[in-house]
């Protein structure tokens, strides 16, 4: 037998190292323990974070929610159906994240930013925002004093919102809480034609396909679609991306106003939102609390809306912004907003449950609509006595606040004489005066949906209701004398619509206005 010699040994084993693969990289890997219900207990991924994306073997995503001692909670972005025990699940060290840009404006994407209009892939650069977001800090706001214009003469009259506001719209199913929210998406059209756009950001939470489809097809018929992006999250879909949903929204939002621009997203609604939530949170056997809803849903919704606000006109200090994607360093500017409309539903107008009274809390005020008046033919049905913006006439155009002053005081006032004076038949004169005014004014800020009114007009009509103009006509009379008021005005008033809308408002354009009303009033008197 040879003998094999040392030097051919050493050969041997220099020539297997040589040959050993060393390009392979490290994955660490996970085990399914238990599947079911849109939740994956998984084994073996000890150092993976909360809020960290992980994929499965069939390439479901799923999201990290529970850290527990031996095992980690995970919640699926997709059908669990060809997920079983034992399958492979691999890190991505990824935070939660959308890809944002400007090439999502006219599109309609899921939680995870994926089209879903069947328009081809996002085009254009983008950047990777995480879902969740520490709000900013004192030091990088400055306060709300812009108007964002609603075109809706009750709300910019009464319960004015201004950019980086959170205005809370609430009532019962089926009071035109999304109507309010569409016609002020409608309303930014102009903005956008004149070169300083609002863009807009629609989340459908639990809704029906073919609602978030109509809502699509309105938006486009306005032509509103050119600067709005729509995130849809139906109630067929996994309730981690309906929860989600909302989030993926604020990212967007984000992108806009941290790049010096303004943005409006509107949560419809977050009452779902939080269903979907504690449907997730007991399925991952976190225990509930107070009215079976988990103990941070509160803290749920105010890391959401916490995050709309104006930014610091400065942009070096806008640059130093807490939790800053490292992607929009370059990009980040200063002046920008986010304000947020977040929608509740009540339950038989219930604005003391568990869930409204979370939100009004953290909101900057709340747009109450009411059936009973709704049922009365009263659109927007809003009730003014409940109805507050905390940020009031600091959001308002100068003329504006000037003509509407007394209206919401007017209209309270109107509203509780109205109710005490079913009972008494014998009125005094001037009681029956302010009955009157008050019937008349409820007539002038009805407004048909999808028309929203050009802020001179409003304070035109404003100005002719709170100045008791309208007594000599009759309240049948009043919405066509409205339609040809305006039509008035727009023909035969041009530089005095000119000047309110810059928001000024002289004797001789106050003169301007009385005189066309009454001149367009001959028609309409008896």
């Amino acid at each position: 037998m040879a003998e094999i010699r040392a030097t051919e040994i050493s050969e041997i084993i220099k020539k297997q190292i040589a040959e050993i693969d060393l390009t392979g990289r490290f994955e660490e890997g996970g085990t399914v323990l238990s599947i079911g219900d849109g939740i994956a207990t998984v084994y073996g991924l000890n150092d993976v974070q909360a809020n960290e994306l992980v994929e499965f073997s069939n390439g479901t995503k799923g999201l990290v929610l529970n850290l527990e001692e031996d095992s980690i909670g995970v919640v699926l972005l997709g059908p669990t159906g060809n997920i079983k025990e034992g399958d492979v699940v691999k890190r991505t060290k990824r935070i939660a994240s959308i890809p944002v840009g400007d090439g999502l404006l006219g599109r309609i994407i899921n939680t995870l930013g994926e089209p879903l209009d069947g328009k081809g892939p996002i085009e254009g650069a983008l950047y990777d925002m995480p879902l969740e977001r520490k709000a900013p800090g004192v030091i990088f706001r400055q306060p709300v004093k812009q108007p964002l214009q609603t075109g809706i003469l009750a709300i910019d009259a009464m319960i004015p919102i201004g950019r980086g506001q959170r205005e809370l719209i609430i009532g019962d199913r089926q009071t035109g809480k999304t109507t309010i929210a569409l016609d002020t998406i409608i309303n930014q059209r102009k903005n956008f034609e004149e070169g300083d756009p609002v863009y807009c950001i629609y989340v459908a939470v639990g809704q029906k396909g073919s609602t978030v489809a109509q809502i699509a097809s309105t938006l486009q018929k306005y032509g509103a679609m050119d600067y709005t992006i729509i995130i849809s999250a139906t109630a067929a879909d996994p309730a981690a991306l309906q929860f989600y949903a909302p989030f993926a929204g604020a990212a967007i939002g984000e992108f806009f106003r941290d790049t010096g621009r303004h943005a409006l997203v509107v949560f419809d609604d977050l009452s779902k939102q939080a269903v979907a939530y504690r449907e997730v949170s007991l399925l991952l056997r976190r225990p509930p609390g107070r009215e079976a809803y988990p103990g941070d849903i509160f803290y749920l919704h105010s890391r959401l809306l916490e995050r709309a606000a104006k930014i610091i006109e400065s942009d070096e200090i806008a640059r130093k912004m807490n939790d800053l994607p490292d992607v929009l360093r370059n990009v980040v500017k200063g002046g920008g907003s986010l304000t947020a409309l977040p929608i509740i539903e009540t339950q038989s107008g219930d604005v003391s449950a568990y869930i409204p009274t979370n939100v009004i809390s953290i909101t900057d005020g709340q747009i109450f609509l009411e059936s009973n008046l709704f049922n009365a033919g009263i659109r927007p049905a809003i009730n003014v006595g409940i109805s507050v913006s905390r940020v009031g006439g600091n959001a308002q155009v100068k003329a504006m606040k000037k003509v509407a002053g007394t209206l919401k005081i007017d209209q309270a006032q109107y509203r509780e004489l109205e109710a005490f004076a079913k009972f008494g038949s014998d009125l005094d004169q001037a009681t029956l005066a302010i009955l009157d005014k008050g019937r008349k004014n409820v007539e002038l800020l009805k407004q048909p949906q999808y028309s929203p009114l050009e802020v001179e007009y409003q304070i035109a009509l404003v100005y002719v209701g709170t100045r008791g103009i309208l007594r000599e006509i009759s309240i049948d009379k009043i919405k066509a004398w409205k339609v040809q008021y305006i039509d008035y005005l727009r023909h035969n008033c041009k530089p005095t619509l000119e000047n309110l809308r810059k928001g000024e408002l002289t004797p001789d354009d106050e003169e301007a206005i009385r005189n066309a009303a009454l001149q367009v009033m001959k028609q309409f008197i008896n």
